[in-house]
């Protein structure tokens, strides 16, 4: 059973976009791995930009930057 695990940040994701995330790696598993889909996991977890750092920086003050 793969279990596959999304982490993104808190920034307005739909769940649209959300179920399509999950179909397409359910899909990618199948297709590379021939895994079946009624037993791939896929959880989506949601970061808030606070707790998510890229090069030392906390990603809430590199997207305020971003806006000036």
């Amino acid at each position: 059973m793969p279990y596959i695990n999304i982490k993104i940040t808190d920034e307005g994701v739909t769940p649209e976009q959300k179920a399509k995330l999950i179909q397409g790696v359910t899909q990618l598993m199948v297709d590379v791995l021939h895994k079946n889909p009624a037993t791939t996991v896929v959880v989506i977890d949601e970061v808030s930009t606070d707790n998510w750092g890229i090069g030392g920086e906390v990603v809430t003050s590199i997207r305020n930057k971003q806006k000036s």
